[in-house]
């Protein structure tokens, strides 16, 4: 009897094991792809913080530079209205960069972003009143360009902590 029970046994078992057999692959299938599509997610999520910050570093370098430039005109007597265009057009961009970015990067990004944003636009309506004849008492374009220069060292810490959160350590 046991051979009888031990073939029966067999039997139910090779049975079973090929109705499972679909199932457990599929269900193995299943979770393949969802880890795959996970991950996918995943480097999306990183290409768009990583573009976003790319954006954001030269949009906002690109309107520290202008801004410099035009307070240097602004000094000299020779800002002409395509600085004053070029400036608005930076401006704007920082701002679009900003905006965009406020969206998908971490507080910590979106606070160094500020600390910068904070001085640039600080010294950008200083400029504006400057160029219109309504400059602030000591507000002049030297004076400017020495607190512009707080944004430097701002830039850089920005970068660091971009970098940092995209995992590029020196």
């Amino acid at each position: 009897m046991n051979a009888v029970i031990a073939a029966m046994i067999t039997a139910v078992v090779g049975v079973l094991g090929t109705l499972f057999a679909p199932l457990l692959s599929q269900q193995m299938t299943t979770r393949q792809r969802e880890a795959a599509a996970a991950a996918e997610a995943e480097r999306r999520r990183f290409e768009e913080r990583r573009a976003a910050y790319t954006a954001m570093n030269r949009a906002s370098r690109q309107f520290h530079t202008l801004l410099k430039d035009t307070l240097h005109r602004l000094r000299d007597g020779v800002c002409t209205d395509q600085d004053r265009a070029q400036l608005e057009e930076a401006r704007l961009d920082h701002r679009d960069r900003y905006a965009e970015a406020l969206m998908i990067v971490p507080e910590a990004v979106m606070i160094a972003s500020r600390d910068v944003n904070r001085v640039l636009a600080a010294a950008d309506a200083a400029a504006k009143r400057i160029d219109r004849g309504r400059a602030l008492e000591g507000e002049t374009p030297e004076a400017v360009l020495v607190a512009l220069k707080e944004a430097k060292p701002r830039l850089t810490e920005m970068q660091r902590v971009m970098r940092r959160d995209l995992g590029v350590e020196d």
